[in-house]
């Protein structure tokens, strides 16, 4: 790669020193992946990617980003290097990637520098807008440009995106506007002859989850219950509840203060005909609840801090979507589906109540449901287009 004059500049900062010796796991043998995600919303495509390339093709993949997730052991992470010479290449003496991904648009000088020395393969997932990282304020001359044509490859969100990298610097023929990677982890699984048989018990009955559900948000989702009751009396409601401790009370107060015939998953009752609330185990099935239920309200995005669950999961599964205005950490999957009139928003428990009451009428609800399933599931290709330019960009850099 061609050292500009930029690079020489932005080399000239001061280094940042932590103090702290920097403790990283022992590099696997056999090749290595190294993905980098910039933002929390760029991490979602990020990890559905890792998982493939870890399940289906035998690989070892290192993460990094802002923080480090928890719950993927399978999962090597790591802090991303400070963008200078020194720490770069210590960083990639130790995990010797055989190709690396990154995403969103932020350019990392130092990095991209060094891995292009090192012909280690650089693409570009999820490509939005070209941009320098935090806090790297300067004049630095055709940095930009050069730190774009270090990538074999920039798959970009839409054909704006991809003008604006073009416009940048970035070469013509690495460009292409696919859209965006799958989201993490959205089809979640269930017993098929559990799903089959509860089916059978629910018939034809009107059903709508509550997934998550905190307890500050419980009366408006009974508000909710009570008033589409009344238009649809065989009406089932199923709570996931967020606490799984809380079940015991809330199928007390369901019964005694509405007068609701209550079930309880955790003494193995079961959903009968005459059964108007289900209370579920937490949300450690909500694979088996999500295709039971067309329609899911998600919980903690009313009152509560925050949606926990990733809205591509009920959308991947065929299941319309109703949610309040606290999206928790999935502002940018919400955004998507607003954008594509794929999922209903509420903002408050009477919002609720009438949106639930509209689609009790089937048309609208299985429009909406279509129409998230579609958003949900319009990644893969790309993911498997940007999974098989990997492999090429490897056997090509062998």
């Amino acid at each position: 790669m061609v050292h500009s004059l930029g690079l020489t500049l932005y080399n000239l900062r001061p280094r940042l020193v932590s103090g702290a010796a920097i403790v990283r796991k022992e590099r696997p043998a056999g090749r290595l992946i190294w993905l980098h995600a910039p933002t929390p919303a760029s991490l979602s495509g990020l990890l559905e990617l890792a998982r493939l390339l870890v399940e289906e093709d035998g690989l070892s993949v290192l993460l990094t980003g802002s923080e480090l997730q928890t719950g993927f052991d399978w999962l090597l992470q790591d802090s991303p290097p400070e963008d200078n010479q020194v720490d770069v290449r210590t960083f990639l003496d130790h995990w010797r990637p055989d190709a690396a991904v990154f995403s969103d648009g932020e350019l990392r000088p130092a990095v991209l520098h060094e891995a292009g020395e090192r012909r280690i393969p650089l693409l570009m997932a999820d490509a939005r807008i070209p941009y320098m990282m935090r806090d790297r304020d300067g004049w630095y001359p055709g940095l930009i440009k050069s730190s774009l044509q270090a990538f074999q490859k920039i798959v970009a969100v839409d054909e704006t995106a991809a003008r604006g990298f073009r416009k940048a610097g970035a070469a013509i023929e690495t460009v292409v506007a696919l859209g965006r990677l799958e989201e993490n982890s959205a089809v979640l699984p269930c017993l098929e002859a559990e799903r089959a048989a509860l089916a059978k018990l629910l018939a034809t009955r009107p059903v709508w989850l509550a997934a998550g559900l905190p307890e500050a948000e419980e009366d408006a989702v009974i508000a909710a219950h009570r008033a589409t009751l009344s238009l649809a009396h065989r009406l089932l409601l199923i709570i996931a509840p967020q606490d799984a401790e809380r079940a015991e009370a809330l199928a007390n107060r369901l019964t005694k203060e509405e007068g609701w015939v209550v079930a309880r998953r955790a003494i193995d009752e079961e959903p009968e005909p005459d059964v108007e609330v289900f209370i579920t185990d937490g949300m450690t099935e909500l694979g088996l609840w999500y295709r039971l239920a067309p329609i899911s309200f998600l919980g903690g995005s009313l009152a509560g801090q925050g949606c926990l669950r990733s809205p591509m999961e009920p959308a991947a599964l065929g299941s319309a979507i109703l949610y309040g205005p606290r999206s928790g950490n999935f502002g940018t999957s919400f955004g998507r589906l607003g954008a594509g009139r794929a999922a209903r928003a509420v903002g408050n428990a009477r919002d609720l109540a009438e949106a639930l009451a509209d689609l009790m009428a089937p048309d609208k609800v299985a429009r909406l449901a279509q129409a998230a399933w579609g958003i949900a599931s319009e990644g893969a290709e790309v993911t498997d287009h940007v999974r098989a330019t990997l492999h090429s960009m490897i056997k090509e850099a062998r």
